[in-house]
């Protein structure tokens, strides 16, 4: 009777840990950054054409609208930006190193039970393999619900630091910074670096709701920590969005870490863009807000 009984329990954990290891699931996010920041700098600029800025309207949306697939088991996911065709001619020189940088590109990978995340990364011509911890987020578990496709979701809020190497993070200057440092530039200065008029936090705070009817620690980019699936999250400037979810496909999908490019932690890899802006900076200078300091239209 006892050998039975352990048979029974051995079986019962085989079962389980299959299923677990079997589970996966698909969800679909819709990302869109707001614009408004970056259109008030050259509407009404008189360098720019009403072409160009259309030009430049165009492409910013292709920047800062965009669709990701997660795919996610029980310990981890891939994250990845959906494929498109796009037309000859788009998303050329600058656009592309700029749309690179705005969440876009490379496969996103996240271990919840090592908690390390792995992303290639594309930029200036370079591939780098960005290794590192997952941020740790101390989620503050508030009392709001709603239902997002379906699902009841919870609402939690955290504070995290920000990526220098991700643009969606900059922030209009206040007007009286903008003012007191044109104060102190001639009028030369003042058009020769579009980045002038913005700011990069240290920090920003961060609302996502999660169903606890998707039992994963997973979610889109590098948000992860909650007892539930993150179906949105809200940066003030971006919103993610889930839009779709499939759970326990017969079509499997392969969810391991990319493993191209040199090798670099997240801080390294942070500077070497802040280095490589700056000497975009000095390359540019004279070139007027219209050059938009890395070449826009190029």
């Amino acid at each position: 009777m006892r050998n039975l009984l352990y048979t029974s329990l051995f079986l019962l954990a085989c079962i389980t840990s299959n299923a677990q290891k079997d589970f996966q699931g698909m969800a679909v996010y819709e990302s869109k950054t707001s614009t408004s920041d970056f259109k008030s700098r050259f509407e009404g600029n008189k360098e720019i054409s009403p072409e160009m800025q259309k030009m430049i309207e165009e492409r910013m949306k292709k920047m800062f609208e965009k669709t990701f697939i997660l795919n996610f088991d029980k310990s981890a996911s891939i994250y990845k930006e959906e494929e498109k065709l796009d037309a000859p001619g788009g998303q050329q020189g600058g656009f592309r190193m700029m749309s690179s940088m705005m969440g876009g590109g490379g496969t996103y990978y996240k271990n919840v039970k090592d908690k390390s995340y792995t992303v290639d990364k594309e930029f200036m011509g370079k591939e780098f393999l960005v290794k590192d911890s997952l941020p740790k987020l101390n989620w503050k578990m508030e009392s709001e619900t709603r239902m997002i496709g379906g699902y009841n979701c919870f609402k939690a809020t955290a504070v995290r630091p920000v990526s220098k190497s991700d643009f969606r993070n900059f922030r209009p200057k206040k007007e009286e910074q903008t003012k007191e440092g044109e104060a102190n530039k001639d009028d030369k200065e003042k058009k020769t670096n579009f980045m002038d008029d913005f700011d990069m936090p240290k920090e920003i705070t961060i609302t996502a709701w999660y169903t606890p009817e998707i039992p994963v620690n997973q979610g889109p980019e590098s948000y992860w920590g909650l007892p539930g699936l993150i179906l949105e999250v809200n940066d003030g400037k971006t919103v993610i969005l889930c839009s779709k979810i499939v759970l326990n496909s017969k079509d499997k999908v392969e969810i391991k870490a990319p493993n191209n490019g040199k090798v670099i932690s997240q801080k390294d890899y942070d500077e070497t863009v802040v280095k490589k802006m700056d000497e975009l900076k000095e390359m540019n200078q004279g070139q007027g807000r219209g050059g938009m300091q890395i070449r826009m239209g190029n």
